[in-house]
């Protein structure tokens, strides 16, 4: 299975996924991501670009990434970009990855930046209908990002409802935790969201939710077959 997550900043992979990406990694599956924004600007404790750019290298290798599409939108200002060229982006990145199933961010999610990718995903997923020369994409997933999914307030859209568990045992949240460490800045004391103990509590409840110890959670959108 080929799997690709579109996600607007460095470490929203791994917040999203990272655990469910080192599990199909180590699995035989491969791994894509493409990613909106890599400048630091706008960032809490501000790395510098570069520092930004070796610690999501660190970050997406460990979890077993395979390639990284990247693009150089502005930071919290996503909605300032022409809609198509988020989608342009996005496009280029199925085109070269061919993957099964893409994943991306909940539209809910309270992060602007997130909203934007959310919507031009949801547009570029129909590339195949429009060049029958690209592979089709069989799902699309959302997922709940630490910080922001829970923190879905517009009452005017629905919520994250996750139908789809990946169980992925306490290595795989190991290994997530380990990933994000590698972001400096984004781990936080808990009773923050991006905590250890957050984390791991969020995918112990996600876990019992489908009968096993731990899981990440996610919402099954589209399915074609």
């Amino acid at each position: 299975m080929k799997y690709l997550l579109v996600v607007a900043h460095p470490d929203d992979e791994v917040l999203g996924a990272g655990a469910s990406m080192w599990k199909w990694s180590h699995e035989g599956d491969e791994v894509d991501v493409a990613i909106m924004c890599t400048e630091a600007k706008a960032r809490a404790f501000r790395p510098s670009d570069a520092e930004l750019e070796g610690d999501t290298d660190a970050a997406t290798n460990y979890v077993g990434v395979s390639k990284k599409y990247e693009a150089t939108f502005p930071n919290i200002e996503m909605n300032t970009v022409p809609h198509l060229k988020l989608v342009q982006f996005i496009e280029s990145a199925i085109r070269e990855s061919e993957p099964d199933i893409v994943i991306t961010h909940h539209p809910a999610d309270t992060n602007n930046d997130h909203l934007q990718t959310s919507m031009a995903c949801q547009e570029a997923i129909r590339l195949f209908q429009r060049q029958p020369t690209v592979k089709p994409v069989k799902e699309f997933w959302y997922m709940e990002v630490p910080s922001c999914s829970e923190w879905a307030i517009n009452d005017a859209m629905n919520l994250f409802r996750p139908n789809c568990y990946v169980e992925v045992g306490q290595n795989g949240i190991q290994a997530k935790c380990k990933a994000l460490s590698m972001y400096r800045g984004v781990m936080r004391p808990y009773p923050h969201p991006r905590s250890v103990e957050y984390i791991t509590g969020l995918a112990a409840m996600r876990g019992s939710q489908w009968g096993c110890n731990y899981a990440e959670a996610f919402q099954v959108v589209l399915r074609r077959y």
